[in-house]
């Protein structure tokens, strides 16, 4: 990367660190900066396929009865099973390691099974869709990641081929961590003291009277044989021998071990309650485990969401299956039970079965195709011309992957470059809070991947509505984790609340306090007989925790439906109200914004202000002048052609402001955009970026008493906001000020940027408005002759300091 001359001697950067550092303040604006400057100088090139003519919606699909008890029990089972391992591992010695391993594994079990859950619950949806797909004469393309093959040959290889139904995944899963990590104590090894004096008599009485009971061997005394004429009297008495003293030693040793023997007896009859009472523990955890393992059998946990799918769609027999797995479980042809079964046959080998597969698809004999990752990688299922089955495609994802460039990659199996049609796109979510943690990751993903490749984190499908794992997500948590703990003040109402009624939100901290314990976020804490947390201690977060976006959303999958969706709308709101306050201030980095405007015109001839000596591409200055405002008459067409539609809310209006600002009020025209959104347009700006909810419309406009008066004050608003900003001629910054004007002038550096990149920051950094010292990337079209521009924003103000510092 060095020789690509982003930093070094002659740029603006003296080496990568300080390039980074930009790049980090930048944010991913200035990602796309970085593309588009080496694409200007010819040094990179990426292609990606367009997504126009493709279909993108985001089906929220809603927990049946049946499931919302079924994952309120699991939730439960959970948060109970993480207090019966906090108990258990207190009797039992072990390294800090181990523990620590166990609770890894605990947790990511937990996310593994609700994910799960969450797969299964939308199973009727996709079957639903996909059936209305093909009465549509479309075919359709489901997209998965986890097949759940190594818990169904972990269920085969105890249960055998034939079973009575589908594995159940989660089932498997949590009887797989209960088995394997409960923590038990050891098992005591002594036997009973009846036992241990049985053993030391059997022991002495079955010695060899040649070895000690150490183990030594004696050795016999030597003597001389007597002479003939040796009396029978005693000799005089002699030192004995060192042969003899060996044996007298031995002697005295098999009389000092019988003596240890008998006090080792006696410490063992002391030692028995002891023995007795570790054997007890050890009994009582085998039987604590043993009733969890039977609680979990009684369990009525779904099946494996791709045995489940491919059995309503059909059977094998309808369903061309492209995944890694070797085996799957098919219902047998009287409809009672399933068989185990491998996916080759005589006719196909396992390496050619998923080509085998999507062969039958493209042609048609198989009109629907799961897919998973390992099984797609460079499968194309797309609308081919040369293909019999060219029926628009309906890419179904019921599960995303990780990261952006697999969900790319899975988006991409179906559109591809010669196809007749561009596929539809339906990706599922349950209602369930915890769920966009995964639509979180990808999303984030996604937003750096389009900003890197194609200079625009727009490129490709977006999710950016779920990108909560950001700067702004991290201080909506905290802020919310403060208010939890009663540290500060919520920013918002919490769901359910209001701040007239203090009772109602202190119950919902108490409740929340709760379900944070249960998922392991709230830690330290006092839980009385009856599961709740003491009022004396109530615990505490610990320091990574408060601003660890994907922990919280993992953690949230685990609680039961209803306190899961009141705690992530609340993440939501504090984070949105975070997202319109910095947008306020104009501190929001939104990467690439395109200015829209009723007419946009270049002024004049654009100006070279920069030559690069390496690369001899330039920097040019552009000058535009936009008119951003909407006619009385433009504003009364747009209302009258929404009131036509007669399904439309009759909340679609003209408002006026309840307060007045800078001595009037303000009037605006609200459009609903979808159930409780509206788009808002104002006589000055036009149409705002930011949609509004229903709530603060409400709470901060009235509907007018006389449209002659909204009419009069919006054609004075107009005409007024075309020579100055909305504070009026006492403006601090007067005619730098575009807050509320309607035409403004705006000056954009276009071309190569990154060389002059260090003249530029140092030149906003002088401005004395923070709005006006972010480096900003934005695009401007003109009315006229469609020509687009996409550079650097250089506020009025700063100009003059940035064509000096340039040396102009």
């Amino acid at each position: 990367m060095v020789r690509l001359g982003l930093w070094g001697a002659g740029t603006s950067f003296v080496d990568f660190t300080e390039f980074l550092d930009a790049m980090n303040k930048g944010g991913v604006g200035a990602l796309e900066l970085v593309a588009m400057d080496m694409k200007a100088r010819g040094m990179y090139v990426c292609r990606t396929l367009s997504y126009k003519g493709s279909e993108f919606e985001v089906v929220e699909v809603p927990l049946e009865a049946k499931m919302t008890e079924i994952y309120k029990k699991a939730a439960e089972f959970w948060a109970d099973l993480r207090v019966e391992l906090l108990s258990a591992s207190e009797l039992v010695f072990e390294e800090k390691a181990k523990s620590a391993m166990r609770w890894r594994l605990y947790w990511g079990s937990h996310q593994r099974f609700f994910r799960s859950v969450c797969m299964s619950a939308k199973v009727p949806a996709v079957v639903s869709l996909t059936k209305q797909a093909l009465i549509e004469n479309k075919c359709v393309v489901i997209g998965l990641q986890s097949t759940g093959e190594a818990r169904t040959e972990d269920a085969v290889t105890k249960y055998g081929t034939e079973l009575d139904d589908f594995i159940s995944g989660p089932r498997e899963l949590l009887l797989k961590f209960v088995e394997e990590n409960y923590p038990l104590p050891d098992k005591p090894q002594s036997p009973p003291v009846e036992d241990n004096v049985k053993e030391l008599q059997r022991k002495r009485h079955s010695a060899n009277p040649d070895v000690s009971f150490k183990g030594r061997v004696r050795k016999a005394v030597k003597r001389e044989p007597a002479s003939e004429d040796e009396s029978g009297e005693e000799s005089e008495w002699e030192p004995p021998s060192d042969d003899e003293t060996a044996e007298e030693s031995d002697s005295d040793s098999d009389y000092a071990s019988e003596k240890s023997d008998a006090e080792s007896v006696d410490r063992s009859h002391a030692r028995h309650p002891y023995s007795a009472e570790l054997l007890k523990r050890y009994e009582t955890a085998v039987e604590h485990k043993s009733k969890l393992l039977d609680t979990i059998r009684t369990f009525d946990l779904p099946n494996n969401p791709l045995d489940e799918l491919i059995d309503q769609l059909g059977g094998p027999d309808n369903v061309a299956e492209i995944t890694g797995r070797r085996g799957m479980l098919v219902r047998a042809s009287n409809g009672k039970g399933v068989t185990y079964q491998f996916r080759n046959t005589k006719d196909v080998t396992t390496e050619m079965v998923n080509m085998h597969e999507k062969r039958l698809f493209m042609d048609g004999k198989k009109l629907v195709a799961i897919i998973s990752e390992a099984g797609s990688a460079g499968v194309s299922l797309q609308a081919d011309r040369r293909a019999l089955n060219q029926k628009r495609r309906v890419h179904v994802t019921l599960e995303l992957p990780w990261s952006a460039d697999r969900a790319i990659q899975q988006f991409g199996r179906t559109h591809r470059s010669n196809q007749t049609s561009a596929p539809e796109y339906r990706l599922l979510f349950t209602n369930l809070g915890g769920e966009r943690r995964f639509a979180s990751v990808v999303a984030k993903r996604l937003a750096s991947l389009g900003a890197l490749t194609q200079g625009d984190r727009r490129a490709g499908p977006s999710l950016s509505a779920f990108n909560y794992d950001s700067l702004y997500g991290k201080h909506a948590l905290y802020k919310m984790y403060s208010g939890i703990m009663e540290q500060d003040s919520f920013p918002v109402v919490p769901p359910n609340c209001s701040f007239e009624n203090p009772h109602t939100i202190q119950d919902f901290i108490e409740t929340a306090k709760a379900a944070l314990v249960s998922i392991g976020i709230i830690r330290d804490t006092v839980v009385d007989e009856n599961g709740k947390v003491s009022r004396k201690l109530r615990g505490r977060i610990a320091d990574p925790d408060w601003n660890d976006v994907g922990r919280f959303l993992n953690r949230l999958l685990g609680l039961p439906p209803e306190i899961q969706n009141r705690l992530f709308e609340l993440f939501v709101s504090t984070f949105d109200h975070l997202l319109n306050k910095a947008r306020l201030e104009g501190h929001l980095d939104t990467g690439i914004v395109d200015f829209k405007a009723n007419t946009i015109e270049l002024q004049g001839t654009p100006k070279i202000v920069h030559t690069d000596h390496m690369s001899g591409s330039s920097t040019v200055l552009y000058t535009f002048v936009m008119d951003r405002g909407i006619t009385w008459e433009a504003a009364s067409a747009l209302l009258n052609e929404k009131q036509k539609d007669v399904s439309g809310s009759s909340a679609s209006g003209f408002y006026e402001s309840k307060r007045e600002w800078l001595g009037r009020r303000h009037f605006l025209l609200a459009i609903e955009s979808s159930p409780g959104t509206f788009k808002i347009f104002r006589p000055a700006t036009g149409e705002t970026t930011r949609e509004m909810p229903i709530t603060e419309l409400k709470d901060k406009y009235r509907k007018p008493k006389s449209l002659e008066k909204v009419q009069r004050e919006w054609e004075d608003e107009y005409e007024v906001s075309s020579k100055q900003c909305m504070h009026g001629p006492k403006c601090k910054i007067r005619s730098f000020c575009t807050v509320g004007k309607r035409i403004q002038e705006v000056n954009l550096l276009g071309g190569l940027i990154l060389p002059i990149w260090g003249t530029i920051s140092k030149a906003l950094s002088k401005q004395s408005r923070k709005a006006h010292q972010r480096l900003r990337v934005v695009g401007i079209e003109t009315t006229t002759d469609n020509e687009r521009v996409v550079g650097l924003l250089v506020p009025n103000a700063a100009v003059e300091s940035v064509l000096k510092d340039l040396g102009i």
